[in-house]
């Protein structure tokens, strides 16, 4: 095996600075415990208050047309169909929206799916 080349000392190691790891060190740090401040995803929580106003919409309009207020039309259960599909993703996110906000346990903005790809 070749010897290793001595590297003479014109490096000092006087500048360099030790000290000596506490007993108790168990390889953590509490920052990476911390928790960093949630990040609100507008987009999201705008996209469900369009959906939750169109659905309302749909929904009051299938409401009236069921009730005959326009006439009869054949458009009163498609109407009412959509209006349904519309509203309910938009009222589910913007309730979890509304309890991350108000800090109720077991709701965070992590739960709404955001748009920033």
């Amino acid at each position: 095996m070749p010897a290793r080349n001595v590297v003479s000392d014109s490096f000092s190691n006087n500048k360099v600075r030790y000290s000596r790891l506490p007993s108790d060190d168990d390889g953590y740090i509490d920052l990476q415990f911390k928790k960093s401040p949630p990040k609100v995803p507008y987009k999201a929580i705008a996209l469900a208050a369009v959906l939750f106003l169109i659905g309302s919409l749909l929904i009051v309009i299938g409401s009236l047309l069921l009730a005959g207020y326009f006439g009869h039309s054949d458009r009163t259960v498609p109407v009412l169909i959509i209006g349904i599909l519309v509203f309910l993703p938009g009222i589910y996110h913007l309730r979890i929206a509304y309890y991350a906000s108000k800090g109720y346990p077991g709701y965070s903005y992590d739960d709404i799916p955001d748009f920033d790809d």
